[in-house]
């Protein structure tokens, strides 16, 4: 029998990737493309993005025993329920999951039974944790409406109120009045703001807002600070909570950190978050995943297959 394949998706709201691995580790193709996000496009033509992409990965349809995909968006058990049914058939087996998972394994151990706490700080934020016998901890994510603060883009809207407000009086003063539109290539507050309603300024680029947040938070001002220590503590409780609701605060278990925002390991965010964890969880380890977050959905395949000690090796040198 020749060897196993399997498809790791990992489909974020910027961009996805998928790789096609055998169970020895190897990865035989790869593709990457935009994000995945079936409530704006819906479900049906965010599978057909999904589908353009595993076939650039497998050109040659290799046969698939088994399919790892970690998805954004796949907040609630009912979606991902759905989201399997769209991709049966691409695999003997199709598992999806939300894309936090994948964060989390590919910041655990290998050949050992999955125990930690995964929180991901990208365009948005989201938390889950495996504690041992499979129990799950996980946050429904759904923005504003789960009670979520923060992440890329969150962060970026929050320093366009701030910034409005310190250049008309209404707020206190900050450096991001004159940083976020000097960033555009524009005079003022007004013509960013007028920039971005009419859409000089597309809505892709608001990305940008949250390295400016950065690098003004690092000159000292007090508004942009706040805002950093306010996205570190959101960081902190999550991991908090999750540890707690699964019973691990007396274990010492990691904690993995991902993501854009967290993965860029801004020193005031990231040396806050981890004096945080120092406080609240003293006995947590923190861990920065920085490759791509397809490597968990990987491994998570392998798993699957049961694979040997040197294949997860392999694979994550292939990263």
């Amino acid at each position: 029998m020749g060897l196993r394949h399997a498809l790791a998706i990992d489909a974020g709201n910027s961009k996805t990737d998928v790789v096609l691995v055998d169970a020895a580790g190897a990865v035989l193709g790869s593709a990457r493309g935009g994000g995945f996000r079936p409530q704006t496009t819906g479900v049906r033509e965010a599978v057909a993005g999904l589908a353009r992409l595993v076939a650039a990965a497998n050109p040659d349809g290799l046969p698939v025993e088994h399919v790892r995909a970690c998805l954004a968006n796949a907040d609630l058990p009912a979606e991902e329920e759905r989201l399997a049914a769209e991709l049966s058939g691409w695999g003997r087996t199709v598992t999806v999951a939300n894309d936090t998972f994948a964060l989390l394994r590919a910041g655990l151990p290998d050949g050992a039974e999955p125990c930690g706490v995964a929180v991901v700080c990208g365009a948005g934020t989201n938390c889950a944790g495996l504690a041992p016998g499979g129990r799950v901890y996980r946050l429904p994510s759904l923005g504003q409406l789960s009670g979520d603060w923060g992440g890329g883009t969150g962060l970026g809207r929050e320093a366009l109120w701030w910034a409005a407000r310190a250049d008309d009086g209404r707020g206190e003063p900050t450096a991001l009045a004159t940083a976020l539109p000097a960033h555009f290539a524009l005079p003022s507050m007004p013509a960013l703001i007028e920039a971005l309603h009419l859409g000089t300024v597309p809505p892709s680029r608001r990305h940008e807002l949250t390295p400016v947040l950065f690098a003004v938070a690092a000159t000292g001002d007090p508004v942009a600070r706040s805002l950093v220590a306010r996205q570190a503590e959101e960081v902190v409780t999550m991991a908090r909570v999750a540890l707690e609701r699964l019973e691990l605060t007396g274990r010492t278990v990691r904690v993995v950190l991902g993501g854009g925002v967290l993965a860029a390991r801004h020193p005031l965010l990231h040396d806050a978050v981890l004096s945080g964890l120092a406080r609240q969880a003293p006995r947590a380890e923190p861990v920065v995943v920085t490759e791509r977050p397809v490597l968990g959905a990987a491994l998570l395949a392998l798993d699957g297959m049961g694979a040997g000690a040197g294949a997860y090796a392999r694979l994550r040198g292939w990263f």
